[in-house]
């Protein structure tokens, strides 16, 4: 259930209550599948339907997220403190901004500037209310809730952020206080509680080129309802996954009965006898039958562990080629079991769906790096302007599942050799510099060719 749903019992389109106006763009179909996502993730509650103790959907996203981010650097171009200390507040949250888009195909980075700089807070999916997006799928207006309890009060802070005419983000802030948690209750004034105080009801803040948020956003078709929502990374096997969870309920009864079944009328199960509580279901299974054979049969098949086990590992197939992770990360596959064919082709798909995560954070901090600069000025951060995003951060993955740096560097001395390729460009590549004018050469060849520049100066 939603952040929203909690607040509002369970009624999303109260927000319009606080905020009159405002409207969910988010259709019913996506709003339950988002519903769904976060449940698949968290439940860890066995149901008389379903057993999620697999937990699919948390092996799924730890699994990218480790590999996404295995041989992570971020630096700051000259080592500028500014960049730094924007680059410093987005490691303290990169994992967790990572795991909740995954999860919900969307989060966003809010900035928060402070005296020493800015942290960063993540907005989840579930937690929002989407109130506009742009044709390229950018939020253009969203309301967000904030809980708290205090003093057996609960409190729920409503933030709506939208863009005036002239396109400068206008930051809305509502308090509402009641004691049963299930409701907003009733507005009081933002210094009710101290966190707050600071809040203006209404401020604009200025032209920082949107809401004042980076958006995570999954690079998915949407599988749900085709709207510009994007989707969680497993949506698409979401009913595969609640399959699994039956199956393993399935499972679980299989054992926890033994090898018996019984068969009884229905008439013996419809009601209590002897003020004796009817025995739990799955039990018997009520048949109809003559009203001459009453009474009870067993009937003791073969325990079918095979088949449920079997049945789970085309499961868990389905779900690595749906989410496109590689073969076997789930469901341990035998080697037998797979040809060449399918080895290369999983762990191309796998690479791919790496490439693309990585590709998303990246373009992520560097619209952040923009966006703090922007922010910075308006509230006066030390030191804070706008960076040239393509040149302030050296950002490298490492070694790791997409390519062998060790077998990238070779090939490029060979072109060096070969007269194919400048030697500074395969210096500025193997450190991460620059190379796109000719003073981004000679800067290479003055901190890494001295003696080409000393040739040069003679």
């Amino acid at each position: 259930m939603s952040l929203f749903g909690a607040a509002f019992g369970r009624q999303i389109h109260s927000f319009a209550q606080a905020y009159p106006g405002a409207r969910d763009c988010t259709t019913a179909a996506m709003n339950a599948a988002i519903e769904d996502w976060f449940r698949l993730y968290f439940d860890r509650e066995v149901t008389d339907t379903e057993d999620p103790c697999q937990r699919l959907p948390y092996t799924v996203v730890s699994k990218l997220s480790r590999s996404c981010f295995a041989e992570y650097r971020a630096a700051a171009e000259g080592g500028d403190a500014f960049v730094g200390g924007v680059l410093a507040g987005l490691e303290t949250v990169r994992k967790k901004a990572m795991q909740l888009a995954l999860i919900g195909g969307e989060a966003w980075l809010k900035p928060v500037p402070g005296p020493g700089g800015f942290a960063f807070t993540v907005m989840r999916r579930d937690m929002v209310t989407v109130l506009g997006r742009a044709p390229d799928g950018e939020v253009t207006a969203l309301g967000s809730a904030e809980l708290a309890m205090e003093n057996g009060k609960f409190y729920t802070l409503l933030e709506r952020r939208s863009l005036d005419e002239a396109g400068r983000l206008v930051i809305e802030n509502r308090l509402f206080c009641s004691w049963d948690g299930q409701s907003l209750g009733n507005p009081v004034g933002l210094s009710a509680l101290p966190r707050y105080a600071a809040l203006e009801p209404k401020a604009v803040v200025g032209d920082v080129g949107g809401l004042g948020l980076v958006s995570l956003r999954l690079p998915l078709e949407n599988c749900v309802d085709g709207s510009p929502d994007p989707v969680s990374v497993y949506a698409a096997a979401a009913g595969l996954i609640h399959n699994i969870n039956r199956n393993e309920r399935q499972l679980d009864r299989e054992f926890d009965h033994g090898e018996s079944r019984v068969f009884a009328s229905s008439d013996l199960l419809d009601k209590r006898k002897n003020g004796r509580p009817v025995l739990p279901p799955g039990l018997f299974v009520g048949i109809d039958d003559d009203i001459a054979n009453t009474g009870v049969t067993v009937f003791a098949p073969a325990l079918r562990q095979e088949s449920f086990l079997a049945r789970k590992r085309e499961y868990l197939r389905n779900v690595e080629s749906l989410i496109g992770l590689k073969r076997g990360i789930l469901g341990e596959v035998e080697a037998a079991q797979r040809t060449a064919t399918e080895v290369t082709s999983s762990q191309g798909d796998y690479s791919l769906t790496i490439q693309e995560l990585q590709q998303m954070w990246e373009s992520a901090v560097r619209r952040a790096l923009v966006l703090c600069g922007r922010l910075g000025r308006l509230y006066r951060v030390p030191g804070a302007f706008v960076p040239d995003p393509a040149r302030a951060v050296r950002i490298d993955w490492g070694n790791g599942v997409l390519f062998d740096r060790d077998r990238e560097w070779a090939e490029l001395m060979q072109l060096v050799e070969a007269g194919l390729l400048k030697p500074e460009l395969a210096l500025a590549w193997k450190y991460g510099l620059p190379w796109d004018t000719d003073a981004d050469l000679a800067r290479v060849r003055r901190q890494l060719m001295p003696g080409e520049t000393a040739a040069e100066n003679s």
